[in-house]
């Protein structure tokens, strides 16, 4: 038995096998190409202003470049070949005709019905011997008619007959399916024979060597290789070892600043002889006499002594950039100065490593110290500095001026609080602001999204109190009020209340984009949740265009552990700014859920609501959280004047499957409550609607937001 090989010279399988294979790399590819173009970050809006820094050429040219690699150009050419080549092949399988191959079957090659008897099959055979034989018939050359054709038609007729009316031939046909028995064993390849024909063998046998034995190991390998040598934060595994063992409960941000240099992808940045030049420039330039602080920097006495305790070059390099950023030093030199702006996104994206390594030990105190080394990073400020330098043309000594002899900083809320003519009398003068930068100052510090929490408490969606280890809802109620706004109207109570979606309201009770709102007659009415970015972050000095996050999360002040681990708010149900830019005063709500403790009590925790993207924005405030005993709730649900849920409701047929009863209706519940009040002989029960109030939604409010 012989092996044979039959091609796809009729294009009907090798189009399929190159459809699926090139889908399985377009269509992935694709996706990622339209989800980071829909990335929120490129479509806020940004502050509007005129202003540009020193050095803004540097940085947009470094925005440019990360803005160049997120449209993965390579990626997008490579997606776009794949969607031709499947257009091609689609079109190959709509227009080819697929070649039927027929089973050999002795009835169809004599043209008889399989009904015939063995005397009428050889009467009918000899009528074909005299017709087709091929020493009585001659070749027509008009039906492309040979006589080698002609004598292999009358070999399968004799095939044929044979196969019905000999005994042997007929076993061969039963047993194999053809006469001469056993055929031989056909491979079938999904090409056409073309490619492999007039030598082109050995480049087909490359091709598949370097495609299945070459890139497919290499591609794999890379990408388990990139997997496990990164976190899941995106940092090199070595920096994050570094991260961990710089850690430290009592590190401020200083300390943190210096632990985000011990990452080892500054290494492309800073590779050859940038690892070394420049570093005794640098540092007689950070460590010079400052205008409001010991050194130009910015950092203390204990940070210089760090940075002057390292030995690795590039190390060491780093963290004096990194402070040459955060204190706004002149290096006069435009590698140096474009190697600056360049480490401190390496520097956030460490910091986040960092933060995750806080969490685990749950010290608060390294928890806020990153958020806070976040926060400066972005706006390229010292620590302790002024939140004034968030301003455009603020310089340390012109926040100094402002400021006066008060101990403490101005924030940019304070500052843009004041009248204007108090304001302008502080800020514009000789040494200090123009009238021109003063205005470019006012108009950007009453664009900032600044969230005034208005209330803060705690809920069980559908109950009325929260017993151990249920699904608590921490609700955020605030407003953005940008610093400096005027006329902010007061807060409508209405607007604080988090209204809990009807028990028929299954769409808004699964959070499929759903939130509900009070209809004119006062009953929960679900209506489409929108989702609304905040601006970009002004934030001149920073490589990246950047859009603020908030975080949330609560911590135990008497032991300085976090409680319960930040949410992070990025988009809000509410517009922040109208059309012509001025704030809407519209009543935000964020939610955070979280498993409420085992054990019944009064638990009082500090909420830390903080933004990731400016200074002295930040809000904290006690909540407290009332935790009942089981028996409690259950007694305070059992007096609620609330019915169960009626029959026809689906609430109610959900009751009926868990209970395996039909709900009361309302007024027999009713009676029937009041009857078992009448016998019993004890009061103990009365106080009903003084527990409800103690044991409901907590709410903590803060201060006067006007």
């Amino acid at each position: 038995m012989s092996s044979d090989y039959s091609y796809d010279n009729e294009a009907q399988f090798f189009p399929f096998f190159i459809l699926t294979l090139s889908g399985l790399v377009t269509l992935p590819l694709t996706y990622s190409l339209l989800r980071s173009s829909s990335d929120s970050g490129n479509q806020a809006q940004a502050i509007k202003t005129d202003y540009k820094q020193k050095h803004a050429d540097v940085v947009d040219a470094l925005r440019a470049k990360q803005k160049r690699k997120q449209r993965r150009i390579t990626r997008a050419i490579v997606a776009l070949g794949g969607w031709a080549l499947m257009g091609a092949m689609a079109y190959l399988i709509m227009t080819t005709t697929p070649v039927v191959n027929k089973i050999w079957n002795p009835y169809d090659i004599l043209g008889i019905s399989d009904s015939l008897n063995e005397k009428q099959i050889k009467s009918h055979y000899k009528k074909l011997s005299v017709k087709f034989h091929p020493d009585k018939v001659r070749p027509d050359p008009a039906k492309n008619e040979t006589a080698e054709s002609m004598n292999d038609h009358y070999v399968e007729l004799t095939k044929a007959y044979q196969a019905l009316t000999d005994e042997d031939v007929r076993n061969n046909y039963i047993q194999f399916g053809h006469p001469d028995g056993k055929q031989s064993f056909s491979i079938g390849i999904a090409l056409p024979q073309w490619i492999i024909s007039d030598g082109n063998g050995k480049y087909l046998i490359l091709l598949y060597t370097g495609l299945l034995g070459i890139l497919l190991p290499y591609v794999v390998g890379s990408w388990w290789y990139g997997t496990m040598r990164r976190s899941k934060e995106g940092v090199l595994m070595e920096s994050a070892n570094n991260l961990f063992r710089q850690y430290d409960e009592t590190m401020d941000e200083g300390g943190i600043i210096s632990a985000l240099s011990a990452g080892k992808e500054y290494d492309q940045v800073l590779k050859g002889d940038l690892a070394e030049s420049g570093l005794s420039k640098i540092e007689s330039r950070i460590t010079a006499a400052g205008e409001a602080s010991p050194f130009a920097a910015g950092f203390a006495v204990k940070d210089k002594q760090k940075l002057e305790d390292l030995d690795n070059g590039v190390r060491r390099k780093t963290l004096a950039l990194l402070w040459a950023y955060l204190g706004r030093v002149e290096l006069d030199d435009a590698a140096l100065t474009k190697a600056m702006y360049e480490i401190v996104p390496i520097a956030r994206t460490l910091n986040q490593s960092f933060a995750a390594i806080a969490l685990a030990y749950g010290n608060i105190g390294p928890i806020a110290g990153s958020f806070l080394a976040n926060q400066h990073l972005i706006q390229a400020m010292p620590p302790k500095a002024s939140p004034l330098l968030q301003l455009p043309h603020f310089t340390p000594k012109i926040a100094m001026e402002v400021e006066g002899d008060s101990k403490t900083h101005m924030t940019v809320q304070q500052f843009m609080d004041l009248p204007d003519a108090q304001r302008r009398q502080l800020a514009v003068g000789k040494g200090r602001l123009t009238e021109e930068q003063y205005k470019t100052s006012v108009a950007v510090g009453k664009q900032i999204p600044y969230l005034r929490v208005a209330k803060a408490f705690f809920k069980v969606t559908g109950e009325r109190c929260i017993i151990p280890s249920s699904l608590v809802s921490l609700v955020i109620k605030g407003r953005f009020i940008p610093p400096g706004t005027e006329k902010v109207p007061t807060v409508d109570e209405l607007d604080l209340e988090d209204v809990d979606p009807a028990e028929d309201d299954l769409e808004a009770l699964m959070g499929r984009k759903k939130k509900t709102i009070k209809g004119p007659d006062g009953k929960p009415v679900s209506v489409e949740e929108q989702t609304v970015t905040p601006p970009q972050v002004f934030a001149p000095h920073y490589a990246r265009v950047q859009t603020p996050k908030w975080y949330a999360f609560l911590s135990d002040s008497k032991q300085g552990k976090l409680a319960v681990p930040p949410f992070i708010f990025d988009e809000f149900d509410q517009p922040i700014f109208d059309e012509s830019g001025k704030p809407t005063f519209a009543m935000q709500t964020l939610k955070a859920q979280f498993a409420a403790p085992p054990q019944a009590g009064h638990y009082t925790f500090v909420m830390h609501v903080v933004c990731d993207s400016y200074v002295g924005f930040d809000t904290k405030m006690e909540v407290t959280l009332v935790v009942e005993e089981a028996s409690k709730a259950a007694q305070i649900e059992a007096e609620d004047e609330i019915s169960e849920p009626e029959e026809d409701s689906i609430a109610g047929q959900m009751h009926a499957m868990k209970t395996g009863q039909a709900p009361q209706p309302k007024r027999r519940k009713q009676q029937q409550q009041q009857q078992q009040v009448d016998e019993d002989d004890s009061d103990e029960e009365s106080g009903t609607d003084d527990d409800a109030n103690d044991t409901s939604d907590t709410n903590t409010d803060t201060e006067d937001e006007s």
